[in-house]
C-alpha cells in the first residue's frame, strides 16, 4: 500500500459494523487509490460506527466524496453514527448541504414587490439625476476657471475635438435633417391639401425644422456619436490608469479631458444646428416642388414672408444646452467606469441612453417655456 494512503478498514461485531478511517485524504492520494469505493453488501441493515480519528490529512474534494460515501452507507444501513468527526468535514459538509440540497425555490411574488421595484428604480434616477448635476457644477466651474486663464486651454485637443465630434458629423447630420425636411413636407402637404391649403406646407416645414427638429435631429445624432465616443475613450484610459496617473502628476482630469470637450462641442454644435436647418428646408423645399407643383422661387418667398426669425433663435437657443449636456453625460459616464473592459460597453450604452433622455427632456422643458413666454 502506498504510504500515507487513504483507507477504510471494516470490522463486524455482531450487528454492529465498524469502518475505521486512516491515512491522507486528499485529491491526489484518491486519485492514485482509487476512490471511491462501493459500500460493501454485509452493512445492509446494521448500525455502522464510523471513525474519522485516524485520518492524518483532509481536503475538500476528499470530504466531499466522504460525505456522498457515507449517504451510500446510511441509505442501506440501519443507522450511522460518526466518531471523532474533524471539524473541517463537518464545515464542508454543512457548506455542501446549504448550496446544493436546500430548497432554493423562490417565494412567491407579492404585488409590493413591483412597487418596491418602481421605488428603487426612482431612487437610483434621483442619485443619478443628482450625480449628473453636481458634476456638470464642476465642469461649469472648471469652464469658467479655463476662460479666465484662457492659457490653461489645451488648444490642440479642442480643435481636435471639432474636427472628430463636429465636422466629421456634418454628413450624417445632414442627410437626416435632409431626409426630415422630406418627410415633413411630404406628411403636411398630404394633410393640407384636403383643405386646398398646399401653399402652407411652407410654414410646416419652416416651423417644424427651425423651431425643433434641426436641433433636436443633430443632438440625437451627436448624443449617439460623441457621447458614446467620450465615454469610451475616457473609461479606456481609466482602465489604462492613466487618469490617475494625471492626478498624480498634479492634472486635473476634468480640465485636461472634459473641458476641451465641452468647449468643442459647445463651438461647433450651433454650426450643426444652422446646417441641419438649410438642409432641412432644402429637402422641404425640394419636395414640395416635386410634389406640390410650388416652385423654389415660390417657396422662398412664402418662407421669407410667413416663418418669423424668432424660430431659428428659439431652435439655436437650445444649441449650447444639448451640447453641454452631451458632452458631460459623455464624460461622466466614461469617469465612472470600473476596472474591467465591461464596464466600458455599459458605461458607453449609459451614456448615449441618458444623452438622448436628457435632450428630450430639455426640448420639452424649453417648449414649455418659450410657450409661457409666447414666443
Amino acid at each position: 500500500m502506498i504510504s500515507g494512503a487513504p483507507n477504510a478498514e471494516w470490522s463486524s461485531d455482531g450487528q454492529t459494523a465498524s469502518l475505521i478511517l486512516t491515512g491522507e485524504w486528499t485529491t491526489a492520494t484518491l486519485d492514485s487509490a482509487g476512490w471511491p469505493r462501493a459500500t460493501p453488501p454485509d452493512v445492509a441493515g446494521r448500525a455502522v460506527h464510523i471513525d474519522f480519528g485516524q485520518i492524518t490529512n483532509l481536503d475538500s474534494n476528499a470530504a466531499l466524496i466522504l460525505h456522498r460515501w457515507i449517504s451510500q452507507i446510511e441509505s442501506a444501513a440501519s443507522s450511522v453514527e460518526l466518531g471523532a468527526v474533524p471539524a473541517f468535514y463537518t464545515q464542508m459538509v454543512d457548506a455542501y448541504t446549504l448550496t446544493h440540497e436546500t430548497d432554493l425555490t423562490p417565494p412567491a411574488g407579492h404585488w409590493t414587490d413591483g412597487l418596491a421595484d418602481i421605488g428603487r428604480r426612482t431612487i437610483d434616477a434621483a442619485r443619478a439625476t443628482i450625480h449628473l448635476i453636481s458634476f456638470q457644477g464642476q465642469v461649469t466651474v472648471a469652464l469658467l476657471h479655463a476662460l479666465a486663464r484662457p492659457k490653461q486651454l489645451r488648444v490642440r485637443s479642442i480643435v481636435h475635438h471639432m474636427q472628430a465630434a463636429g465636422v466629421s458629423a456634418l454628413p450624417i447630420v445632414g442627410l437626416l435633417s435632409f431626409l426630415l425636411g422630406v418627410v415633413t413636407a411630404y406628411q403636411g402637404a398630404d394633410q393640407l391639401a384636403r383643405f386646398g391649403a398646399e401653399i402652407f406646407t411652407v410654414n410646416v416645414v419652416g416651423v417644424g425644422v427651425l423651431r425643433e427638429m434641426g436641433a433636436l435631429i443633430t443632438a440625437i445624432v451627436v448624443a449617439g456619436r460623441s457621447a458614446s465616443a467620450f465615454a469610451a475613450q475616457i473609461g479606456t484610459m481609466k482602465i489604462n490608469e492613466e487618469i490617475d496617473a494625471m492626478r498624480v502628476i498634479g492634472l486635473d482630469p476634468v480640465m485636461v479631458l472634459v473641458v476641451p470637450r465641452v468647449l468643442a462641442l459647445g463651438l461647433m454644435f450651433p454650426f450643426m444646428v444652422v446646417f441641419a436647418d438649410a438642409l432641412g428646408i432644402l429637402g422641404g423645399a425640394i419636395m414640395a416642388t416635386l410634389a406640390l407643383d410650388i416652385s423654389f422661387g415660390q417657396f422662398l418667398r412664402q418662407f421669407q414672408a410667413e416663418v418669423p426669425i424668432y424660430h431659428f433663435w428659439v431652435g439655436m437657443a437650445k444649441a449650447p444646452l444639448f451640447a453641454m449636456a452631451i458632452a458631460s453625460i459623455g464624460c461622466l459616464q466614461g469617469l465612472m467606469v470600473g476596472q474591467d473592459a465591461a464596464s466600458v460597453g455599459i458605461r458607453t450604452t449609459a451614456a448615449v441612453v441618458q444623452a438622448i433622455f436628457f435632450v428630450i427632456v430639455i426640448d420639452a422643458a424649453m417648449s414649455i417655456f418659450v410657450s409661457i413666454l409666447g414666443v
